[in-house]
């Protein structure tokens, strides 16, 4: 898996996106719509992160990102 800053995840009924990426944290912004100025900002390593993400699906960004969903599966995380 490969993180970049302003991806959008959506995880159940919440939206997780990427504000801030360093080498070994992630801070993300998780709200209850995809528009919502409004959220919860946490800031976790990257491999908390990761396991969030687990089954979680990547919206197409239109920023050179595929356009198709990737839902994320254990085999395609890296190590």
């Amino acid at each position: 898996m490969k993180l970049q800053q302003s991806q959008v995840w959506k995880q159940g009924d919440q939206f997780i996106r990427v504000v801030h990426l360093e080498r070994l944290e992630v801070e993300y912004k998780a709200t209850k719509s995809l528009g919502a100025k409004e959220g919860t900002h946490c800031r976790v390593t990257k491999k908390a992160f990761c396991r969030l993400l687990k089954g979680a699906v990547l919206l197409p960004s239109g920023k050179g990102q595929p356009s198709a969903i990737t839902p994320v599966t254990p085999d395609s995380s890296s190590p």
